[in-house]
């Protein structure tokens, strides 16, 4: 047998100071006919032989695998396996002989030669198409098995020799595997194991899995996958939890390709989120809510939302993250979606994931028809808890949103609720106050008590407070926000009204390619007004109001070098119009004159230069200019001038609008008008609908 080389004295030809070599003795000892020498030089080579070894002797042991003594085949053959599993490249000196061992009778013999042939086909294409053609023999050595058994010494709780078995299908599993003949072969005979195997032992529930693995993994017909997922079913009724656990990962495995034959197994599904043991519980989550579909989705919600108020913690996370995924795939309506999430909210606190309050809002923003159901709800929740903070997140958004539909008349969809102006605010206040609060959720309450001095009706002295109040916040963000908060109130009070107007909706982003992205972030809704360009303007800019130099409240005059171009096209100076000036405004010696020019090389770009003049007494002061368009138009507002007219026809304030109209569709442009006159604020928001046709056309 080996013998340990120290480089000293047993082999002179050793340069190395430790090795293992292939010695005469290990050769001579394989060659021997004493069956226990070969025995045991065989058991050395496969434990502790080298590469090399098992290169050297490869022949030797394939010699052995036709010996005429079983004893010494079995050796051999195992040998055999674990030569292939050091040197994958020999497995084409083994080819030949199994074949010719796939006709033992000896057990060992047998299940050695498998468990050979599978270690070949795995590691060798050339190997797996060779072993192809011996299917019909393997499918028929297992049908001996199942029908007339093996020996009555190997069988187990009445299996005929399940061990067997259970080799045999892992290698039908491989031969099978996306080859349409092999799998035609089998299909009868694992139809066959599947209903006459006894399932009251644990060996018969081992050949049963087994086959059920073989079933999905091949081409096998429709019925017979409907049957291996039925076994699965029953095997989540077993009493035993390993058994159980087994059935739910391969369901797990199966449920993406055989989905209706798992559904029908739904309700034992269910039953499995309820067991003690934590390993059972989460797969059977991960089982339940890829079950989820649309037909199915309002009663599945009902069991997940159930499994969530009782669920151990370190599940209540995935729970939740499941259930508003499933929610937002197959949500009948958006009213269902809405109190699917607040429930998930008020159950989950703190477990749901990072962008349920941005989703929330979202979904929240976009349902106009339910803004007035939407805030009584969350108003309502926050009312009763403060602690769950994402939860006070979207309410506190959506009482600043639409704190106005709170205070007005009882909502049909919801019970009479009578809240007053103090009632809202006292609530913000105490979410402010909380030690519970986080910063982040702090900065939606005093966002929201300032949205709320806009849609309020009283006295926002007590608001102003608040905000003053956190501004030496020891909160950075939270004292920067509240700062600037008190200069809209102060300096800048005529314009708090347009910064803090409802948000519009967020387009959300999808598959598209990035220039259909940047077409839909530049349409503009037909409802909602589009502020100046932030970079054109430093009045819009929040972070901009404590800039100190008067310089900053005025807008640098507009110049060719410094206009943003729409969509990278080329700015043309306005040459003389060609269609005639349009007076769209008039109040107080203050007049709106818009002129209108299309360049000759963009025919779908309108270039509109809007001009203000004041005649009247008195200077126009904070004058801004505001348009929408309708969503099939393009629009960009360059900056103004100025933000004053001069009075008794001094210079005029003029603003150049770019619309971009690639339908060559009518043209309606709404403009609003905000500025201070005699003393007085003024806003005028008004349509043109009376274009000139060469505008569009």
């Amino acid at each position: 047998m080996g013998t340990l080389c120290t480089g000293t004295a047993s082999w002179p030809n050793c340069s190395t100071s430790t090795c293992w070599a292939t010695p005469p003795t290990l050769d001579s000892d394989l060659s021997q006919g004493i069956h226990a020498v070969q025995g045991l030089a065989l058991c050395t080579l496969s434990t502790v032989g080298s590469a090399d070894m098992c290169r050297d002797l490869a022949t030797e042991v394939e010699k052995l695998l036709l010996q005429p003594g079983p004893y010494v085949r079995k050796k051999a053959v195992l040998t055999a396996v674990h030569m292939i599993r050091k040197v994958p490249e020999l497995s084409n000196i083994f080819l030949p002989p199994c074949a010719q061992l796939l006709h033992e009778r000896h057990h060992g013999v047998l299940l050695g030669t498998i468990t050979l042939i599978t270690e070949l086909c795995e590691r060798s294409p050339a190997a797996l198409k060779h072993f192809r053609k011996v299917v019909p023999q393997l499918v028929q050595i297992l049908w001996t098995l199942v029908t007339s058994g093996y020996s009555a010494e190997h069988s187990i709780s009445g299996v005929s020799d399940p061990f067997l078995q259970v080799q045999i299908l892992r290698l039908l599993r491989i031969l099978g595997r996306n080859h349409e003949e092999s799998s035609e072969t089998m299909n009868d005979l694992l139809a066959q194991v599947a209903t006459n195997t006894d399932t009251s032992r644990n060996a018969g529930n081992a050949v049963l899995f087994e086959t059920v693995l073989t079933i999905m993994d091949i081409r096998s017909v429709a019925g017979l996958r409907v049957l291996a997922v039925n076994i699965l079913g029953r095997f989540l009724l077993n009493s035993d939890r390993n058994i159980r656990y087994v059935a739910l990962m391969s369901l797990l495995h199966v449920v993406q390709s055989d989905h209706s034959a798992v559904q029908r197994h739904r309700p034992t599904v269910v039953e499995c989120l309820r067991e003690p043991d934590a390993s059972l519980s989460r797969r059977a989550l991960q089982l339940s809510l890829a079950l989820v579909n649309s037909s199915n989705v309002r009663a599945m919600t009902q069991e997940l939302q159930s499994f969530l108020e009782s669920c151990p913690p370190d599940l209540r996370a995935d729970c939740a993250s499941g259930i508003l995924l499933a929610a937002e795939r197959f949500a009948p309506t958006k009213r269902w979606h809405i109190d699917t999430i607040l429930r998930v909210l008020t159950t989950a606190g703190t477990h749901v994931r990072d962008d349920a309050v941005a989703n929330l809002t979202q979904l929240i923003g976009g349902a106009q028809e339910l803004h007035a159901y939407s805030v009584r709800r969350l108003y309502s929740a926050l009312a009763e808890d403060i602690s769950q903070q994402p939860l006070v997140q979207v309410a506190a958004w959506c009482i600043g949103e639409y704190g106005d539909l709170l205070l007005e008349g009882s909502c049909e969809e919801t019970e009479p609720l009578q809240v007053e102006e103090e009632e809202v605010l006292a609530l913000l206040e105490k979410v402010l106050q909380s030690h519970m609060s986080l910063p982040a959720t702090r900065g939606y309450a005093l966002t929201a008590l300032m949205k709320l001095s806009t849609r309020l009706r009283g006295d926002n002295n007590r608001i102003r407070q608040v905000v003053s109040v956190y501004g030496s916040c020891l909160d950075v963000e939270l004292q920067q926000r509240a700062i600037e908060y008190n200069a809209l109130f102060q300096k800048y009070d005529y314009m708090r009204a347009a910064i803090l107007e409802k948000m519009p909706l967020v387009e959300r982003g999808g598959t598209q390619d990035e220039e259909a992205k940047e077409n839909k972030e530049a349409q503009h809704s037909e409802a909602a007004l589009v502020p100046t360009e932030p970079q054109a303007s430093k009045l819009l800019d929040l972070l901009d109001l404590l800039d100190g130099t008067s310089g900053a409240a005025q807008p640098p005059p507009s110049s060719e070098g410094s206009l943003v171009h729409l969509l990278d096209l080329p700015y043309v100076s306005p040459a003389p119009a060609s269609i005639p000036n349009l007076k769209v405004f008039e109040r107080e010696g203050l007049q709106l004159n818009l002129s209108f020019v299309r360049p000759p090389g963009t025919p779908a770009l309108l270039l509109i230069t809007v001009t203000a003049i004041n005649t009247s007494g008195a200077d126009v002061t904070h004058f801004v200019c505001q348009a929408a368009v309708p969503k099939s138009f393009q629009l960009q507002l360059q900056a103004p001038s100025g933000d004053t007219v001069p009075a008794q026809g001094g210079l005029p304030v003029t603003q150049l609008l770019r619309i971009l109209n690639p339908n060559k569709a009518p043209l309606r442009l709404k403009l609003r008008l905000t500025y201070n006159h005699f003393g007085q604020s003024v806003q005028e928001i008004f349509e043109v609908n009376n274009l000139p046709v060469d505008t569009w056309q």
